[in-house]
C-alpha cells in the first residue's frame, strides 16, 4: 500500500516539484541535508544541565547545545503526546484536523482511527523530494494500519502505535502487543530507548549514501515509569487504566526513575552522534532535540517528585507554560553557529516549513501551512516573523502576543500575563489591563472559529 501511495503523490506533484527535480542523480540527492528530528516524550524544561538540570546526567544532549543553538521561548503545539505529533506532522494547527486532535487519541474509543490519510506529511513531501523516510520509536497518530507511519509517507518504521507501553514488555495499556515493524506487528526483547537507538543508528549507516529524514520518537519518560533496570510491568491481555505507572517501590519520589530514563535518552543522543561522525555525516546533517509537552511534576494526588519544568508554572496537560514551553535544540556544524542562545519563539508546526526551506523544496501554496520558517534564524540568525499563537485543549484556552499571554481556563476568571516580567505566571494582570484582555480575547476567538471549522 506504501509503495501505491507514494507512487500516487508523486504523479499529482504534490510536493510542487519539476520533473527535473523528481529525477535527481545521486551526486544532487547527496548535497541536500540530512534531518534528525528527537522527540522526547514529556521531557520538562528543567530536565536536561543544559536547561538548568542539576539531577540528570545529560553530557551528549548538553554537548549538542553547545554547538548549536539552545532555544528559551519554544512550544509545542499542544500540552500532550498527540496534538502535537499531528502539528509536526503536517505544519498546521493540530485542531484544523478534527477535534480529537486536541487530545491523546484513545486505545479504547479511538483505536480505530487516526491521522487522516488525506492529510499531507512532512515524511511524504520530504519522500517526494528524494528523502528516505525513517520513524522509530512512539506514534500516537494511529493505534494499527492503515493508520501508521508507512502509510503517511515513511519508507521504514519500527516502534509503537499507541500513546504508551511497557518500556520492556511493549504492551499497551488495554493489554496489547504494540511493537510493530512497518504494518505488521513484531515484537522485540529489549528496553524501548535501547532499542529504538538501535533501529536509528542501523537507519543512518544503511542509508549513509541517500539523504535521509530521521524521526526518532523516544517513548521516554512516559509512564510506566521504568528505567533500564526496573522491572517489566504490563502483560498481555489485562488492562492498566488503573495501574499505569509501572512498578513504584515509592509514589512520592519518581525521579530515580526518570533520571534513570533521561540518562538512557542521552547515552542514545550520543551514539546517533557517534554514528554520524564514523560516517563523515555531522557536517551534513541537521539534528534537533526536543519534546512533544512539558513533564508532569505529580500526577493527581498519587504521584509526585517526577519531572522538573525548571522556572515555569504548570505541567503537561496545562496550558500555563510548563505544559508546553519545552527544551529545543538545533545543530548543523558550519551552518549553526556554536553556543548560541535564541530567545524567538518557535512552534512545533514550524518544523514542516523549516525542513522545506533548508532541503530547498517549494511547499505548495494550497497546503496552507500554519507554521513558517525558521530557517535564515537558524542559519543566519535572521529574526523571526512576530506572530499571534494560541492553544486549545477543551474548554481551556490560551493566546500569545509578543511578551502578553491571556489565558481563558474554563469557567476562571481570565489570567493575563507579560511573560518578559513574571516567566513563572504568577501576576495575574487581566483587571490592571481590561482592554488588553478584550483585545487577546477577540483576537483568539477568530483564530478559534478559523481552526475549528472541521469539527462536528
Amino acid at each position: 500500500m506504501q509503495a501505491t501511495r507514494r507512487q500516487f503523490l508523486r504523479q499529482l506533484g504534490l510536493a510542487g516539484l519539476s520533473l527535473a527535480m523528481l529525477g535527481c542523480n545521486q551526486k544532487s540527492r547527496a548535497r541536500k541535508p540530512n534531518i534528525i528530528y528527537i522527540m522526547i516524550d514529556d521531557l520538562g524544561y528543567g530536565d536536561v544541565g543544559c536547561y538548568g538540570s542539576e539531577l540528570n546526567r545529560t553530557p551528549h544532549i548538553d554537548r549538542l547545545a553547545e554547538k548549536g543553538m539552545l532555544f528559551t521561548d519554544y512550544h509545542s503545539n499542544g500540552p500532550m503526546c498527540t496534538p502535537t505529533r499531528a502539528s509536526l506532522m503536517t505544519g498546521k494547527y493540530q485542531h484544523r484536523l478534527g477535534e480529537k486532535f486536541e487530545g491523546p487519541l484513545s486505545g479504547k474509543t479511538q483505536y480505530d482511527e487516526g491521522l487522516p490519510l488525506e492529510a499531507t506529511t512532512i515524511a511524504e513531501v520530504l519522500g517526494n523530494a528524494g528523502y528516505v523516510t525513517g520513524m522509530y520509536g512512539k506514534w500516537h497518530l494511529g493505534y494499527k494500519p492503515p493508520y501508521l507511519p508507512p502509510d503517511q509517507g515513511f519508507d521504514e518504521f519500527i516502534g509503537l502505535g499507541s500513546g504508551d507501553g511497557d518500556h520492556h514488555t511493549h504492551i499497551d495499556r488495554s493489554g496489547r502487543k504494540d511493537w510493530w515493524k512497518n504494518n505488521k506487528l513484531r515484537m522485540e526483547e529489549g528496553y524501548s530507548t535501547d532499542l529504538i537507538t538501535d533501529h536509528s543508528v542501523d537507519f543512518i549507516q544503511n542509508h549513509k549514501d541517500e539523504p535521509f529524514f530521521l524521526y526518532v520518537a523516544h517513548l521516554s519518560i512516559h509512564f510506566p515509569w521504568q528505567g533500564p533496570d526496573d522491572p517489566p510491568h504490563r502483560e498481555e491481555g489485562k488492562d492498566y487504566a488503573d495501574d499505569k505507572w509501572g512498578i513504584i517501590p515509592d509514589k512520592n519520589n519518581i525521579s530515580p526513575h526518570v533520571k534513570a530514563m533521561v540518562e538512557s535518552i542521552d547515552d542514545g543522543v550520543g551514539r546517533i552522534m557517534d554514528t554520524l561522525k564514523s560516517l563523515d555525516l555531522w557536517e551534513n546533517t541537521l539534528v534537533i532535540f526536543t519534546s512533544d509537552n512539558g513533564g508532569y511534576t505529580h500526577y493527581g494526588d498519587t504521584h509526585f517528585n517526577i519531572s522538573s519544568n525548571g522556572p515555569l508554572r504548570g505541567q503537561k496537560t496545562e496550558l500555563y507554560e510548563g505544559g508546553h514551553r519545552v527544551p529545543f535544540i538545533a545543530t548543523w556544524p558550519g551552518k549553526i553557529p556554536e553556543q548560541i542562545t535564541s530567545h524567538e519563539l518557535v512552534m512545533t508546526m514550524d518544523m514542516f516549513p523549516t525542513f522545506c526551506d533548508l532541503a530547498d523544496i517549494k511547499i505548495p501554496a494550497d497546503l496552507e501551512l500554519d507554521g513558517i520558517s525558521i530557517a535564515p534564524h537558524l542559519v543566519n540568525q535572521q529574526p523571526i516573523r512576530k506572530r499571534t499563537v494560541c492553544w486549545k485543549m477543551d474548554d481551556e484556552r490560551a493566546i500569545r502576543k509578543g511578551d502578553w499571554k491571556l489565558l481563558l481556563l474554563g469557567d476562571k476568571a481570565p489570567e493575563l500575563y507579560n511573560l518578559a516580567k513574571d516567566i513563572r505566571e504568577t501576576q495575574n494582570l487581566a483587571s490592571k489591563y481590561p482592554d488588553r484582555v478584550e483585545e487577546l480575547k477577540q483576537e483568539y476567538y477568530e483564530w478559534e472559529a478559523d481552526v475549528t471549522q472541521n469539527y462536528s
